[in-house]
């Protein structure tokens, strides 16, 4: 199963293998969860990941905070 199979309505979370380009739905669920923030992100809505990680962030802001924590300016 990946990103293009889980047309079907779905609810909980999910449990995700991240790939280079995509990724592939091992339990399926309507969302899983950002690694730094802990929201929700459904499913259709999942742009950011670490492959080497294996988590998903949230955005672009979540990203940095995890994988560049020192080139963050405190504000």
């Amino acid at each position: 199963m990946n990103r293009f199979d889980y047309r079907s309505p779905q609810t909980g979370e999910a449990e995700i293998r991240y790939l280079d380009a995509d990724f592939r739905v091992l339990r399926p669920g309507a969302f899983v969860r950002c690694a730094v923030t802990g929201v929700p992100i459904p499913l259709e809505e999942l742009k950011y990941w670490s492959v080497e990680h294996q988590e998903a962030y949230s955005g672009p802001e979540a990203v940095a905070q995890r994988l560049y924590p020192d080139r963050l300016k405190p504000t």
